[in-house]
């Protein structure tokens, strides 16, 4: 079972944002952008779930 959970909501320009956030409250990503509506917003999280479970870890 996941310990973690995305949170869909509108930020202060009325966009929509999503944020991962840890069961005990911490914000582990966010979609640095926000999206003109609520589906664009869910299709970034499937985006992240789809492209990035087995993301390689790169030093820059």
């Amino acid at each position: 079972m996941s310990k973690a959970h995305f949170e869909v909501f509108v930020d202060a320009a009325d966009d929509y944002r999503w944020r991962l956030v840890h069961d005990n409250g911490n914000i582990l990503a966010d979609s640095g952008e926000g999206y003109a509506s609520k589906q664009k917003a869910k299709q970034g999280i499937e985006s992240v779930k789809r492209n990035a479970p087995d993301a390689d870890v790169v030093e820059a």
